[in-house]
């Protein structure tokens, strides 16, 4: 991962984008002199930036400001399509300043396709920019989504991240980790909180979700999925991931453009 912007080439955006990108195809580190709105209307798009890693599924988009270093993988034969917006852009404060993933309203998702797509005659410019009016005013009726997993900086967080990604469905404890890892449970329970914002569990769960989202992605059957991330059984992982994304599995996979 680069160290500073400096090491991240700028991609210049002149206006709407559309790309096709195959399983674990890659976009090295990059950013832009103006906010981007990412939307894969089919696959998934895990999103990496200094604060972590944001996975962006189907029916979602991630708002990426102006001069964030950013870096895509895609999960999935995914389309990806982009809006560029001017820096003056209105939008929520936290929008301003990092990544974040949001919900796309069948409104929003019309605009975005009609923008990045070649079907018919092209948009003149002040079509365009009416269309992308209504994109923005729809950014800001939209709720963010909790699909980012933080960084963790801490070398005794990072070993236990590593074993979850070796396997997500392991069960130690903190305790139990904090053995392997060299440091007390009640330091690494401290530890998460501050670096990540959250317990424990909470992360793991989260962690848990993105590997999730990412075999559905990958085809692998629900119930596959519910046990290679840690689920004792299907019921209780759709639950879950209803909770975190207002929909099952299949529901949320469904209608992709």
């Amino acid at each position: 991962m680069p160290g500073t912007r400096q090491d991240a080439e700028l991609h210049q955006l002149t206006g709407p984008t559309y790309a096709e990108l195959g399983h674990r195809d890659t976009i090295a580190w990059h950013y832009h002199d103006v906010p981007q709105l990412v939307y894969p209307s089919s696959g998934v798009l895990a999103i990496s930036a200094a604060g972590g890693t944001w996975v962006v599924p189907p029916q979602r988009a991630v708002w990426i400001p102006a001069g964030v270093r950013h870096a895509h993988q895609a999960h999935g034969p995914t389309q990806m399509r982009t809006l560029a917006f001017p820096p003056t852009a209105r939008v929520d404060a936290q929008l301003r300043t990092s990544p974040a993933v949001v919900a796309v309203s069948p409104l929003l998702r019309e605009v975005i396709v009609a923008l990045t797509s070649d079907d018919g005659p092209p948009y003149t410019a002040r079509q365009r920019e009416n269309l992308e009016r209504v994109a923005l005013d729809q950014l800001r009726r939209v709720g963010q989504l909790p699909v980012r997993l933080p960084a963790l900086g801490d070398d005794r967080l990072r070993a236990i991240a590593a074993f979850l990604r070796a396997n997500p469905a392991d069960e130690r404890t903190l305790g139990e980790f904090g053995l392997a890892a060299g440091a007390s449970e009640r330091t690494l329970s401290r530890l998460f909180r501050q670096q990540a914002g959250m317990s424990f569990p909470q992360w793991r769960t989260q962690f848990r979700l993105q590997r999730a989202l990412v075999l559905l992605a990958d085809g692998t059957p629900v119930t596959t999925t519910a046990l290679a991330c840690g689920w004792s059984n299907p019921s209780a992982f759709i639950e879950t991931f209803r909770r975190a994304f207002g929909a099952t599995p299949g529901k949320f996979y469904a209608g992709q453009v």
